[in-house]
Order: structure tokens, then sequence, then C-alpha cells
């Protein structure tokens, strides 16, 4: 008998966000509707038809909306720097946000793992959000990677 726990898959990411309306609008653009509320709790809980959750946690402090503390300062505290969520064609990801009018902030780009291209944008709160797919040949303007 292993001591290792078996985690069968990811159930859920929590993303801490300041205007929920705001929030649910950007994640929309990227296939999630609003599943239910979670009673008695600051926590919308989306998901898309793959089946992927994200709990939107709506009680953010105001602060400084122009900076992710973890990806914007330069220390580097440890904590989650981004969620990568695989689509399935790079090309129409990218005509979706430039259709929505959501910035690349970086890519795309390519690290070199079996073709896979990753564009990088941000929530409205500066929450990290890579969109991976495998379709290079496919993307105009595609960069390796150096870190």
């Amino acid at each position: 008998m292993s001591d290792a726990i078996a985690i069968e898959r990811v159930d859920h990411i929590g993303i801490r966000v300041r205007d929920l309306d705001r929030a649910l609008q950007f994640y929309r653009v990227l296939g999630f509707a609003m599943l239910r509320r979670a009673a008695g709790d600051d926590v919308a809980i989306v998901r898309n038809e793959y089946g992927v959750e994200l709990n939107l946690v709506f009680n953010a402090n105001a602060g400084d909306p122009g900076a992710n503390v973890l990806m914007d300062v330069p220390e580097k505290f440890p904590g989650y720097t981004h969620i990568a969520l695989r689509v399935s064609s790079i090309p129409a990801t990218i005509a979706a946000l430039k259709a929505n009018n959501i910035a690349i902030t970086q890519g795309p780009v390519s690290f070199g793992e079996g073709g896979h291209v990753s564009v990088f944008v941000r929530d409205p709160d500066r929450n990290v959000i890579e969109l991976r797919g495998r379709d290079q040949g496919a993307v105009e303007g595609v960069t390796r990677y150096v870190p």
C-alpha cells in the first residue's frame, strides 16, 4: 500500500475577483457560464462545456487594481502564478480575444513541447491565464520562449 494520496483530477480553480459582473463578462468570452452562486458565500461557480470549473470568489480588497502581487512586483512571492487552459484552436482563440478587445499580453509563443502554442491574457483583476493549443502550423508570428 502506498502512502501517496490518490489525486484523481483538479476539481476546480478558485480565482479572487473585485467585481463579479466584470469577471463574469470576461470568463463568458472564454466559454464559461454561471452554474450557481454558493449559498451564503461570495462565490460564483462557473463551468464550461467540457466540465472545467472555476470558483469566482468576489471578496478581493479594492487595493491597487493595476498590480498582481505574484506577477507584477519585483519580489517573487510564493504562490500560483497562472492557470493554463487547453483550447481546441489557437487561431480561433486569438480571433475571439481580438473580437472582444481582450489584450494578449504574451504570445503566441512556443515552449518547444510537442507543437504547443500559447497566448497569455489577464482577466480584469490581472490574474494570468494561459490559453494553450496544438495547432502551431496555423498560427502566424509564433516566437520561441526564451527564459
